[in-house]
């Protein structure tokens, strides 16, 4: 899978910068997106399974994103917009430009 991770850190001297990452069994690798950045991904191959931790446990009202091919933040997805499968949620996300994150840069 390409896995992506965007900073979402207010005053960053990186807001709005992304890093990416293909992930594979073969590869046996991993990525951790810390608190912050945004995180994304797309499946490369039909019926991938994908694990993943986390810091705690689900609160809904803390569940926020970005519109994912937002032009503003250019990630070259793999997969067209017509092609890609999304949740309605996922669908409705706000651009990088009309989003106000709660986390601020600390350097």
């Amino acid at each position: 899978m390409l896995d992506v991770a965007v900073d979402i850190r207010r005053g960053s001297p990186t807001y709005g910068k992304f890093v990416s990452a293909v992930i594979s069994a073969e590869a046996w690798n991993q990525i951790l997106v810390p608190v912050g950045f945004a995180h994304g991904l797309c499946t490369l191959e039909p019926d991938t399974v994908v694990i993943y931790k986390v810091s705690n446990y689900y609160a809904p009202d803390h569940d926020f994103g970005l519109l994912w091919s937002d032009p503003d933040i250019g990630i070259d997805w793999p997969v067209s917009e017509a092609e890609a499968k999304l949740s309605d949620k996922d669908r409705k996300q706000p651009r990088l430009r009309e989003f106000d994150s709660p986390f601020e840069y600390r350097a």
